[in-house]
């Protein structure tokens, strides 16, 4: 089972958590054992894992990485000027393999899944694949 998302992001960087996306991909399956694949089709975004109790954390992961790779940097050549975007991109990775056990997302208490946009505003796409175990 595949199922298709469009999401818009609302700034040039921001972490948004998609978390309630995976859970109803999961609900209407109806799966009960079996693997999650989240993928985005785009070279300046990306997925990830992280807290989602605190928002500083959202916050602090964007600031970091501003710090480490930031947009301006003379040794960049890409015209676009987005060669930032597509490092952290790269860094962080466009897929996701989760797992389903009893028909429950196992994540960690504090954990989200999160898409990472880092060259918005923009439209933007992910995919969620359903893989039942065959018990």
């Amino acid at each position: 089972m595949l199922m298709e998302y469009d999401i818009k992001t609302h700034k040039r960087e921001e972490l948004i958590d998609i978390t309630e996306y995976i859970l109803q991909s999961i609900r209407k399956s109806n799966i009960k054992e079996g693997i999650v694949v989240v993928f985005t089709p785009h070279t300046t975004a990306a997925l990830t894992i992280n807290e989602n109790a605190d928002p500083s954390v959202k916050e602090d992961v964007l600031e970091f990485l501003n710090r480490k790779i930031p947009k301006e940097c003379n040794i960049f050549t890409h015209l676009e000027g987005n060669s930032d975007a597509h490092i952290k991109s790269s860094l962080f990775g466009t897929s996701l393999n989760l797992i389903v056990s009893d028909g429950q997302l196992i994540l960690g208490t504090w954990q989200g899944i999160y898409f990472c946009e880092f060259d918005g505003p923009r439209s933007r796409r992910f995919y969620v694949k359903i893989i039942r175990d065959n018990l």
